[in-house]
């Protein structure tokens, strides 16, 4: 005997923004305005809440798609980051940006293709806002408002940098290097000048520039140390990245240097390993969460609001 076949069970109705505005006896634009918080509205607050409420009790949540077809766009923010070296500060902004857009009911898309996502995918997302994590290093319109101002200076990479020499001037160092990878950087210039715009402000002498090779060469890394440390004036190395930093100090461990009584040694990011280092690594830890929570507000055209504290601050350890 065959078995008999049951036809599928049917799918739930997907609740309705009909359903709501029936339970809260109101009209569909009325939840429409609402949940949508449309500002101009003369709505009391009892209706609000009897919205909000039958809104929750029936368990409905606005089509997403059909949202974006009304309002010609998603609540999706891309955010585009090819060709940067992350590092913990990349991933606090990521983190800070995204759990801003969360409260604002907004979702963050993050690509690192080179070449961004394709036209027919961006069509069909219909992004809020798309933004280049590069604009934000560069002369553009979200730089200001994202970076925003503290101490009477734009809290740019610039600011970071002067903290981080600063540090150096107030513990007595004048001679100072600088050391980045030898590796092409999109923004290793633009750091250099910074670099040596803070030690003219700070009152330093010239900046040595000290391009460190990264890759698997230790003989080359440890040379270019000895150099620095037994033929310059130099007592101090601010550099690019705390990755840069544990070269040097490696380097040194190898000739038997020791940081800061041979040369002292300032990092720039706050990653894990310098914490863990032997000796720990003094270092720039940056707000790059309230960095990234600013972008998610000016991305939405929001006030992104003003700095509290330092966005930058040093960290101070064993090798400085």
């Amino acid at each position: 005997m065959p078995p008999t076949l049951r036809p599928p069970a049917a799918r739930p109705r997907r609740v309705t923004i009909r359903d709501v505005a029936t339970a809260a006896s109101v009209s569909t634009a009325t939840v429409s305005y609402v949940l949508n918080d449309t500002p101009g509205q003369t709505i009391t607050e009892a209706t609000r809440r009897r919205v909000r409420e039958a809104a929750v009790a029936l368990g409905y949540s606005p089509h997403g798609v059909a949202r974006a077809l009304r309002e010609g766009q998603s609540r999706i923010v891309l955010l585009a980051v090819p060709s940067m070296r992350g590092g913990r500060g990349l991933e606090s902004f990521v983190a800070g940006m995204s759990a801003e857009l969360r409260t604002l009911d907004h979702s963050l898309l993050v690509t690192t293709s080179e070449d961004g996502l394709p036209r027919e995918a961006i069509q069909a997302i219909a992004p809020r806002a798309t933004l280049r994590l590069a604009d934000f290093l560069a002369e553009s319109a979200w730089r200001g408002p994202v970076l925003g101002a503290f101490d009477g200076r734009l809290a740019g990479l610039e600011f970071h940098t002067l903290t981080q020499l600063r540090h150096l001037a107030e513990r007595g160092h004048r001679d100072i290097a600088f050391a980045l990878p030898d590796h092409p950087d999109p923004i290793a210039d633009q750091r250099v000048a910074h670099v040596e715009g803070a030690a003219t402000s700070l009152g330093l002498g010239p900046v040595r520039v000290l391009r460190l090779e990264m890759g698997e060469d230790a003989h080359a890394r440890r040379a270019a140390v000895r150099e620095l440390a037994e033929a310059t004036p130099v007592t101090a190395v601010a550099t690019y990245s705390d990755d840069v930093a544990l070269g040097v100090l490696g380097a040194m461990a190898a000739l038997r240097l020791r940081a800061p009584d041979d040369l002292a040694v300032i990092g720039f990011d706050d990653g894990e390993a310098g914490r863990v280092s032997q000796p720990a690594l003094t270092t720039v830890r940056i707000d790059a969460g309230g960095f990234g929570r600013r972008a998610a507000r000016v991305a939405l055209g929001l006030d992104p609001g003003e700095w509290v504290e330092s966005p930058s601050e040093v960290i101070v350890r064993a090798t400085t």
